[in-house]
């Protein structure tokens, strides 16, 4: 395998270390179907990866890291949308393992966090929290479009979350495409 000498990369300081790859890059070996074939059934000889706690309790910490990113002009706006479904999901998933509730719950009170102690919060603080920041938020990033997406995602941001969820490159696409077409009544 071509990449077979890689080694395990930290993706923030402090927080776990991923393996290398496991499984096969198909695409590296597509000339050859007996290497793929080899490669496929290797991939059935590995052993699951063991989990302990510390890994566990840090991809809380993770995903909730990814509540900076909202506050980034920079990140994608179905990166925004995903995070905030997340964070604003109906409290009834609360309890689930990785809702945001749960996740601020282990980051503030596990002796494992890589955060500074900070106990149990009340998680509909937290989002009431968030939430007066949102609106700011999403201008900020919208005011890196041209008008006419401002003013669609604007009028119905559910439209353009719902578009963004099936197709991340949704935007980029209609920009494009406006460009290439121009302003048919200039």
């Amino acid at each position: 395998m071509p990449y077979s000498n890689l080694q395990p990369v930290s993706l923030r300081a402090g927080h776990m270390e991923f393996p290398p790859r496991r499984f096969p890059r198909v695409a590296d070996s597509i000339p050859d179907p007996q290497s793929v074939q080899h490669q496929l059934d290797e991939s059935d000889e590995a052993p699951p990866v063991e989990w302990t706690e510390e890994d566990v309790v840090r991809l809380h910490c993770m995903l909730l890291d990814d509540l900076a990113d909202l506050a980034n002009p920079s990140t994608p706006l179905e990166e925004k949308f995903d995070t905030l479904r997340w964070v604003f999901t109906d409290p009834d998933k609360d309890g689930q393992p990785f809702s945001f509730a749960s996740c601020l719950q282990v980051a503030g009170c596990s002796p494992l966090s890589p955060y500074p102690y900070f106990g149990r919060l009340d998680v509909n603080d937290v989002r009431d929290l968030l939430q007066g920041y949102v609106r700011r938020w999403l201008r900020e990033t919208l005011d890196r479009y041209p008008s006419w997406v401002r003013e669609a995602i604007s009028r119905n941001p559910q439209w353009a979350s719902d578009r963004l969820s099936k197709n991340p490159q949704w935007i980029n696409e209609q920009i494009k495409r406006q460009s290439v077409l121009g302003d048919l009544f200039a």
